[in-house]
């Protein structure tokens, strides 16, 4: 008995020695940088504004974590607050900040922008007669924000057209189910675009009923580019398609109090339909909880692309001042056990900052509730893959700019016709494209060029190879071009998708992607096929 409680003894002198220590160690770094930062306000030779010096101290500090651990100051708890609850006052568009302006890449149905004939495409210069141009992005992101019911004055470039708009903020809410339909007399259609804040379990359930109201028998829920968002609409979204008390999810954490498991708490709406769950490599986060759970449970088939593969969970803390830091408390895992987290942020190189993926090491399997294999690290691997993935390369590079939507906007504005339903681009559209990528566009630039420009720069007598090094250019902007051919099909439906969307809305984009998309024909089709399907659930 004695040697126990002096075992007892000495582990907890440990504890507290080490925690000890901990705190002491914090505290040291913290004073460090209070002396830090007092000195360089004294001394510095400069004036040093001590708002932007802390903000960017912490968010370069944050940079060696993952990329979800972010300090918010009291300028971004609000941006943030907007993208969890989907609500605020603006002028209902979507847009892309530069030093040219703010460019209008959306603008959403019925709000004042729409009222007031701004495009797709047009470029706001002004705002109440004070330029945009050359002002830095976090300024640029707040002078179209404000209470519902402000007044603002815009000066707009629409193509070389310059016009004045004076308008009012509106109070915008971004619907998380933008569109639901059925594809034909029996089979339904969901698209759910974020998980955000009751809206989107709410969205659901009243795109359910309404379908099943019009006699729908099977469902296809679409949750493809869907980054994710609140882990409680996760649950409860799942909870609509399986029993109650059921395991979702469960979060393991350093700390005990963010290690939890969640179950689903509702009577169902529904554990019979039957259902394809169409997912891509940008469903993420609460998509893959939803997606990850119904494979588990064999409740659905997924189909499509492995996802993106983001198994943390965030929560927010309120510091002060109004500031806010959202910090990653713990790995989320399905019901079967699978963490399906993809990149290795722990093991980042210091060298070179390249992070490893777990999909590249040693993966483990589990089964579902049928005894089927899946697999952790890496995403959702769906169970009817319907498309080669292609996350590197040159495909993605153009998608990440804005090529797509500068072609898409400087199609139609020259006066093609463009119908919601019957619209295609074709084999000469693509070559127009092309075109257009050798000729015109200056934002697809692969890494290759960004080099090679770099280095004719750093060449203090480049004007002598200047004819060279043109020619060069050209060699390498003809072969990233010529790379694209083996991608024309998903590029032009890209290109089609982007067109439709920019002149009849996101709406008109849903009701030309219900009947022309080649992922939810195939859902369909397996649909209908019950054998197939009961067969992809049952080995």
């Amino acid at each position: 008995m004695n040697k126990k409680r002096i075992i007892i003894g000495l582990s907890i002198a440990a504890v507290c020695f080490s925690f000890q220590s901990r705190f002491f160690e914090i505290a040291k770094q913290i004073e460090i940088y209070n002396s830090v930062f007092k000195e360089l306000n004294v001394n510095y030779i400069d004036e040093i504004n001590p708002g932007d010096l802390t903000d960017k101290t912490i968010k370069s500090t944050l940079k060696n974590l993952d990329p979800y651990t972010n300090f918010f100051n009291e300028q971004d708890v609000e941006e943030a607050k907007i993208r969890r609850e989907g609500e605020y006052g603006g002028i209902g568009i979507r847009s892309y900040y530069s030093k040219k302006g703010i460019l209008v890449t959306e603008v959403y149905k019925g709000f004042t922008a729409d009222k007031a004939g701004i495009k797709a495409g047009d470029l706001i210069v002004s705002v109440d007669g004070q330029s945009v141009v050359g002002l830095e992005r976090d300024a640029l992101s707040q002078v179209l924000k404000g209470s519902p019911g402000k007044e603002l004055s815009l000066t707009i470039m629409q193509g070389k057209q310059r016009v004045e708009k004076d308008l009012m903020l509106d109070k915008v809410m971004v619907n998380p189910v933008p569109f639901y339909e059925m594809i034909d007399e029996e089979t339904g259609y969901i698209v759910l675009t974020r998980f955000t804040s009751q809206k989107a379990t709410e969205g659901v359930m009243q795109a359910f009923k309404a379908l099943k109201e019009k006699g729908m028998k099977s469902l296809v829920f679409d949750l493809r580019s869907n980054p994710g968002g609140s882990l409680f609409d996760a649950i409860n979204i799942t909870n609509l398609f399986i029993p109650k008390d059921r395991v979702v999810v469960d979060t393991r954490g350093k700390v005990a109090s963010n290690s939890r498991v969640y179950k689903s708490r509702n009577t169902p709406l529904d554990t019979e339909i039957p259902m394809v769950v169409l997912i891509d490599n940008r469903s993420a986060s609460a998509s893959e909880i939803v997606s990850g759970a119904l494979q588990d449970y064999d409740r659905a088939v997924i189909m499509g692309e492995r996802s993106f593969g983001k198994g943390l969970v965030q929560r927010y803390y309120d510091l002060s001042y109004g500031t806010q830091i959202k910090i990653t408390i713990s790995k989320y895992y399905t019901p079967s056990g699978r963490c399906i987290q993809e990149f290795d942020y722990e093991n980042r190189d210091p060298k070179t900052g390249k992070v490893p993926k777990f999909s590249d090491g040693k993966v483990n399997a589990f089964t579902t509730q049928n005894g089927r294999m899946v697999y952790d690290g890496g995403g959702v691997t769906p169970d009817v893959k319907t498309r080669v993935e292609a996350r590197e390369g040159v495909v993605n590079n153009l998608l990440r700019s804005n090529a797509v939507f500068n072609f898409a906007t400087e199609y139609w504005r020259s006066g093609k016709p463009v119908d919601s339903l019957e619209f295609k681009v074709t084999t000469a559209d693509f070559q127009q494209f092309k075109d257009y990528l050798m000729q015109r566009d200056t934002t697809f630039v692969t890494e290759q060029e960004k080099l090679f420009k770099r280095a004719y720069t750093a060449v203090k007598k480049n004007e002598q190879i200047k004819d060279e090094y043109s020619q060069l250019v050209t060699k390498l902007k003809t072969a990233k071009i010529a790379a694209l051919n083996a991608h024309e099909k998903r590029l032009l439906a890209k290109i089609e998708k982007e067109i439709v969307k920019q002149v009849h809305y996101r709406e008109g984009m849903y009701r030309h992607q219900l009947r022309n998309d080649a992922e939810i024909q195939r859902a369909t089709a397996l649909l209908k096929n019950k054998t197939k399907y009961r067969a992809i659930l049952a080995k």
